[in-house]
């Protein structure tokens, strides 16, 4: 009786351990993005969300993230013309050459 008592507390152990390393192991959870709609007027804050980067950011930063975006998100690889268009002002807005009209849509 006390062997099986040992046996069922050394496989519980056993699982135990395999269960905290593969929860150790786990990978990390997915990155929370942006969640809402856009402004009407797309402001410094808004365009750093959309092209994750700090709203301090220097110009180089800026058009790797902007890159790194489009690609994701461009027309011509099954992306929105409309998330593009977007993204692109979000890139003008943080390089100040913004025109005041906002979006093309």
């Amino acid at each position: 009786m006390a062997s099986t008592q040992i046996a069922a507390a050394a496989l519980a152990g056993r699982y135990g351990i395999q269960a905290w390393h593969a929860f150790k192991t786990r990978p990390p959870k997915p990155r929370k993005f942006y969640e809402g709609g856009f402004q009407p007027k797309m402001t410094k804050r808004e365009a750093a969300l959309i092209l994750g980067v700090r709203e301090s950011a220097t110009p180089d930063k800026v058009k790797e993230a902007h890159r790194k975006v489009m690609v994701a998100n461009h027309p011509d690889a099954g992306g929105s013309h409309y998330l593009a268009s977007k993204i692109n002002e979000a890139k003008d807005v943080m390089l100040g050459k913004t025109k005041g009209s906002g979006s093309a849509f």
